[in-house]
């Protein structure tokens, strides 16, 4: 199984730089021709934050340009949301989440609720996405029905073993105040829903850079960006992001597996300081949003 994991696009309604001088639909773009080569994709799964101001043009714009990349391959793709992203406008435009390279709803199963979660095989792979979106909240959190709803899935293994995606990371780094503020709430409730069961790998995005872990066993794997990297090189407590699209390719069912690479698309631009917060405009945002 070979998937193509994307997060974090932040696509708006309009196909020009934001108010930081990011295009983000650019990015996209940029990103999917960079990876145009890779042979031998099962899936594509984009773990949230696909629009950044929930516009239903927006999610059009990232269904289209996805899209376009999974019909040529003949290969569905599974979207998640994130804290950017707003229900209504997700469903009504990608339906459960889970679309087939023609565009069709391919989900198998969805959970009963405005929170977006659905299940689907591929390969003999069955992926679960997860909702964790706390509307209004930078942070994530996975409700007490998804939970029980997750349980009920996990209860019968698949055929090959369970890959579950959403947008919030389940762990942190210490040197990341963000990280340690703005991660899942309440990890180990998910960590007693997945305890026993066929979770082969956890997908998540959020922090904008590459990050790799165990929640109860399981490999938690966070892809970087596509519309920009998180630089922690920057000094204590502050925040760096730059300019750069990347993404990952995750191996999973060989002798290795899981594998994880990342991507970094040639942005003639990349690196340059996107923005950049010291310690004190940190601790405000924490303050206001944590």
């Amino acid at each position: 199984m070979r998937i193509l994991h994307l997060s974090d696009t932040h696509l708006d309604r309009t196909d020009a730089p934001n108010k930081r001088g990011v295009n983000a639909t650019a990015s996209l773009r940029l990103m999917l021709d960079e990876l145009r080569h890779l042979p031998g994709l099962d899936a594509v799964v984009v773990t949230g934050d696909l629009a950044d101001d929930g516009s239903t043009e927006a999610y059009t714009a990232v269904r289209a340009l996805i899209g376009e990349y999974v019909r040529a391959r003949n290969i569905p793709v599974l979207y998640t949301t994130g804290n950017h992203d707003e229900r209504q406008a997700f469903a009504k435009v990608l339906g459960s989440g889970h679309l087939a390279a023609d565009g069709a709803d391919r989900a198998e199963l969805s959970f009963e609720s405005p929170e977006r979660a659905a299940v689907s095989t591929v390969g003999g792979w069955r992926f679960v996405t997860l909702d964790s979106l706390v509307p209004g909240k930078v942070y994530g959190r996975l409700s007490a029905p998804q939970l029980d709803w997750l349980r009920e899935v996990l209860s019968a293994p698949a055929e090959r073993g369970t890959v579950l995606a959403f947008h919030h990371p389940p762990l942190a780094l210490d040197i990341s105040a963000t990280q340690r503020v703005f991660g899942l709430r309440d990890p180990d409730e998910l960590a007693a829903a997945v305890r026993g069961s066929d979770v082969r790998v956890i997908l998540t995005g959020h922090y904008h850079l590459q990050l790799f872990g165990l929640l109860e066993s399981v490999p938690v794997w966070v892809t970087p960006g596509v519309v920009n990297r998180i630089d922690l090189t920057v000094a204590p407590e502050g925040e760096r992001a730059v300019r750069g699209a990347s993404a990952s390719l995750v191996e999973l069912g060989g002798p290795a597996s899981p594998m994880f690479h990342t991507f970094h698309a040639r942005d003639p631009r990349a690196h340059e300081t996107v923005y950049e917060i010291n310690e004190e405009a940190a601790r405000a945002f924490i303050a206001e949003h944590g």
